[in-house]
């Protein structure tokens, strides 16, 4: 579960983002930073009961900082104002498709899949769909899928035109134009404090397993 004092503290930090304010409540920060670490703690446990390969994992090597980038940014605050963790078999910064837990006011998800992989990766995945699209329908078109990822793969981000060496017509073309490979699903504020959210986001990561693996399959 998320405690109620991460969240009273990332809804601060959107109208009080600045150094200064940052600064003089660093102890809000560190105690509302020490809640996220348990439950990412709690997540990664929970992970390993189908996700073996994960239980190496600590929440440090999982766990984004909350300083932003801005040097390439015109939105130049220096926070962010959510707490997120990514779940991959190389931590945060591991390649292949993993599982994300994003908590912000109002707006907290779990998402799993590959965001934007390179050229070389992304070929590979449209190949692995291409000659294995009974497969992957099957996948993303199960009850227990649709059920928990309403809105199914994202595809809010596709060519307009087929990739090289594919054409319209391929069955498969809908996902093979696809950029990225993400799957999301929701949660209020209420849900994410209650005690069986740990639960209900780990069923929910299991349901996207074999999503996960038949990409990884591709990349391996």
């Amino acid at each position: 579960m998320i405690q109620k004092s991460t969240l009273e503290f990332l809804t601060q930090i959107q109208v009080n983002n600045n150094k200064a304010w940052f600064d003089s409540h660093k102890d809000i920060y560190n105690t509302a930073r020490q809640a996220f670490i348990e439950s990412v703690e709690e997540m990664i446990t929970a992970l390993k009961s189908f996700e073996p390969d994960l239980g190496h994992l600590t929440a440090k090597e999982c766990i984004f900082r909350i300083n932003r980038d801005v040097r390439f940014s015109k939105d130049k605050r220096p926070y962010k104002n959510n707490m997120s963790a990514y779940f991959n078999r190389g931590g945060k910064k591991g390649e292949g498709a993993g599982y994300y837990m994003h908590i912000e006011p109002g707006h907290s998800f779990a998402a799993a899949g590959v965001w934007m992989p390179e050229a070389p990766n992304l070929s590979k995945i449209r190949q692995e769909i291409d000659y294995n699209f009974a497969e992957w329908k099957k996948i993303v078109g199960s009850k227990a899928f649709r059920n928990k990822f309403v809105t199914g793969v994202d595809s809010s981000d596709t060519l307009v035109r087929p990739p090289k060496g594919y054409e319209e017509t391929n069955p498969a073309i809908d996902f093979l134009k696809l950029k990225s490979f993400v799957i999301r699903r929701p949660f209020s504020d209420k849900e994410i404090q209650e005690k069986s959210f740990t639960s209900e986001l780990a069923k929910t990561f299991k349901v996207a397993k074999p999503m996960l693996d038949f990409i990884n399959r591709s990349l391996d």
